[in-house]
């Protein structure tokens, strides 16, 4: 229906926090009828912090002199910096994500999953519909009680884990969270695996529950987990800069 309405509507998809997962692990945005796409280039997406916006307007479609509009809106006219010394990072996390993008992708989301069973099987109230495995992204949605979530995020950071506290639905106010919200993206980054979070959420039990210390134990858990993956190599990286000061000289 909506292919046949004129004008038609143009979609924006917001990808924020999960442009990272961006293909055929998660969604292909421009392939099921999105014309927008803006995103976070430091969440999912392992870069700097900057934005992008994405679009299939490309020169000839209907809607090209939008997309000029877009262009010409954004800069100079929202944005007055766009900052050059963070274009070399942002680049370098494109060419890995290009690299590494369906290992990384399959990896975060299947530990998502993992840790969120691991706390459901340690007695902890997980949001999502556990017939999807209760994500199909990479963040997880805990719930600890009403208003509890900033006492148990303070908690948990106290011992070493360090997460946000979000509001539900059905909490009036971001004051009274009741939930706490954690993404396994990063620590994948550092080769953690769908049994590293199963531990991992028994740690957390331990201090949500019980309160018992656990800094020590997670501080020395973490330190196996110290060489960052999904990165090129110097060999891998360097014909790449050579081929990019080649086309800047």
């Amino acid at each position: 229906m909506v292919a046949g309405m004129k004008p038609k509507p143009i979609v924006l998809y917001d990808m924020a926090h999960v442009l990272g997962l961006i293909g055929p692990c998660f969604q292909e945005p421009f392939k099921e009828g999105v014309d927008l796409v803006t995103g976070s280039t430091h969440k999912t997406l392992f870069g700097p912090q900057r934005g992008v916006i994405g679009s299939n307007m490309a020169e000839g479609t209907e809607y090209e002199d939008l997309w000029q509009a877009i262009v010409r809106r954004v800069f100079p006219g929202s944005v007055s910096n766009h900052h050059l010394g963070t274009l070399l990072g942002l680049l370098m996390a494109a060419y890995e994500m290009n690299a590494f993008k369906s290992e990384y992708q399959k990896a975060v989301i299947s530990n998502a999953r993992a840790f969120a069973k691991a706390l459901k099987d340690q007695g902890l109230t997980v949001e999502g519909d556990p017939r999807i495995g209760y994500t199909e992204t990479h963040q997880v949605i805990l719930r600890v009680g009403y208003r509890m979530g900033p006492l148990m995020a303070n908690r948990l950071e106290e011992n070493n884990v360090v997460l946000n506290y979000q509001a539900a639905p059905d909490d009036e106010g971001f004051t009274s969270a009741s939930c706490l919200r954690m993404g396994t993206q990063e620590m994948t980054r550092f080769g953690m695996e769908e049994n590293d979070f199963a531990r991992l959420a028994e740690y957390m039990k331990e201090v949500i529950v019980h309160d018992r210390p656990m800094a020590d134990e997670i501080a020395q858990f973490r330190k196996k987990f110290t060489e960052m993956k999904y990165c090129l190599s110097e060999k891998e990286a360097t014909p790449l800069l050579e081929r990019l000061l080649e086309v800047i000289r």
